[in-house]
């Protein structure tokens, strides 16, 4: 077995209301940056877990995901990077 990290980003679907991220956008443009049209805000997750190899790793990540970490309703996730620890 081999120790993999894994880093996850959950973020609210397109469409589906982000309060904090119209928030986090109002500000930045109060603040002079006119240019930027849309934020969203959501986590970034770091998982350590044992694994035979990385393919496994990546798949336990997902369904981690997929049953608990992120809403399938209202969130998108994506497996950002899975590496040896």
């Amino acid at each position: 077995m081999t120790r993999y990290r894994i880093a996850v980003h959950i973020t609210p679907r397109r469409g589906i209301l982000d309060p904090q991220g119209k928030a986090v956008a109002d500000a930045l443009h109060t603040l002079g940056f006119t240019a930027l049209r849309e934020v969203h805000v959501g986590r970034y997750i770091v998982l350590e877990l044992d694994a035979a190899d990385q393919s496994t790793a990546e798949q336990s990540a997902r369904d981690m995901c997929e049953r608990l970490l992120a809403n399938p309703v209202t969130e998108d996730f994506e497996v950002a990077t899975v590496e040896a620890a």
